[in-house]
């Protein structure tokens, strides 16, 4: 493919990763042609409005955007919406995309994201039946769910965000879940009993330890989830969220090496086997140096932000080991709100600082004894000592009481 026009920088993907590469690319000196593609209609911007204030009608679509449009004109950022990469030649770094341009360049981000998880079961098919991921798809949610009686399959972070969201616009909801506590599998059972009481406080009824058997509907419409147990529910819409899949397939046809984890393989730079081609967010599989080199692929939104810099930067020749711990946080309307750090953990241990009764907790998660991950509601100062301790792999095994004590002083451990 003989490329009909030359950037520096081609950032593939329209998300936060390849935004705030942009952003850093320029805040950080350079000053090469940054061309930025992205399949979606819309420029950048927040995901997890989709689910929350987005959703709900208190936050408008400008609000969510990354950076608002004139800034790319000002930055000297082209960046195409609607427009997606269809080949991408590493050898000859270049791109095919889908509004006929070929366009080669000096380095390249790929940053696809990630697609939700569709099921296949009968009645998939039926009208009524949603997914989210982009704001279109909480544009249609809002306008089908609000006031309705509403069904959400799955028990975690986008079933119970939105449960909550359609709630506060007058919806009737049930979640049907494999999991027996929602939250449960990521934040355990001790955490996810805390939002399930914030949850059924406000009337949403919750179907743990079952499975979806199937839709039913008539005139093409849903009007009825069955489950495996036997289980059936009424509903007027349907919202399913059963997690995400990277979407690494440009990656994969272009011969980039997918890990274990399903996600580009990178190094610390975020640098793929290709020199001067990166990878960054949900499609990201990263050595950690924060885990001693585990390898990583987190879909938290925080992280697709961070990595852009780090892709940026490393663009630029600074040689930067992304080193930032993961963060995630979720907000049950405003009936409970929760921030992590770190990567999906496995963990022996729970460790709880402050009272979960009382709705000011934090939980240590400890695999080791050393903290893998932690969960806060309402004592976010907790999570940089966290962070610290997670980063220096300490052993806190002797410190367990000191965790736990809210007069201790966490920066002594």
């Amino acid at each position: 493919m003989t490329a009909a026009r030359h950037v520096a920088y081609a950032l593939i993907g329209g998300g936060l990763a390849a935004g705030n590469c942009a952003r850093w690319l320029r805040e950080s000196g350079a000053d090469g042609e940054i061309l930025l593609v992205g399949r979606e209609s819309d420029l950048p911007y927040n995901r997890p409005p989709c689910s929350k204030g987005y959703l709900q009608g208190g936050e408008a679509r400008e609000d969510t955007l990354f950076r608002p449009p004139e800034w790319y004109d000002e930055q000297q950022v082209e960046a195409l919406t609607r427009v997606s990469v269809k080949s991408l030649e590493t050898s000859a770094r270049s791109l095919e995309l889908s509004d006929g341009q070929s366009v080669s360049f000096d380095q390249g981000l790929v940053a696809t994201g990630a697609g939700v998880r569709r099921l296949s079961v009968p009645g998939a098919e039926l009208e009524g039946i949603h997914y989210l991921r982009t704001l279109g798809n909480s544009d249609s949610i809002r306008e089908d769910a609000s006031g309705k009686r509403v069904v959400l399959i799955g028990g975690s972070y986008i079933a119970t965000e939105v449960a909550a969201s359609l709630t506060e616009r007058g919806s009737s909801c049930s979640l049907v879940m494999m999991e027996p506590v929602a939250l449960s599998r990521h934040f355990g059972e001790q955490a996810g009993r805390f939002f399930e009481g914030r949850l059924t406080e406000h009337g949403i009824e919750l179907h743990g330890d079952d499975e979806l058997d199937r839709f039913e509907g008539t005139g093409g419409r849903v009007t009825r989830v069955v489950t495996k147990s036997g289980r059936e529910l009424d509903a007027d819409a349907v919202v399913i969220g059963v997690g995400a899949v990277p979407d690494v397939r440009l990656a994969r046809t272009a011969g980039l090496e997918i890990g274990d984890h399903g996600g580009v393989l990178v190094d610390s730079r975020l640098q793929t086997a290709v020199p001067g081609i990166f990878a960054a967010g949900d499609i990201a599989e990263y050595e950690s140096v924060v885990h001693g080199g585990r390898r990583l692929r987190v879909e938290h939104w925080d992280v697709a932000f961070n990595q852009g810099k780090t892709a940026a930067l490393n663009m630029l020749g600074r040689d930067q080991p992304h080193d930032v711990v993961p963060y995630f946080f979720s907000d049950l309307s405003d009936w409970a709100s929760l921030e992590y750090v770190g990567p999906a953990a496995e963990w022996e241990t729970e460790v709880v600082r402050g009272s979960i009764d009382d709705g000011e907790f934090t939980i240590f998660y400890l695999q080791g004894g050393r903290v893998a991950a932690a969960l806060s509601v309402g004592r976010s100062d907790d999570l940089e000592h966290a962070r610290r301790l997670l980063s220096s792999g300490a052993d806190v095994s002797d410190h367990a009481g000191e965790l736990q004590d809210v007069s201790s002083d966490l920066a002594s451990v």
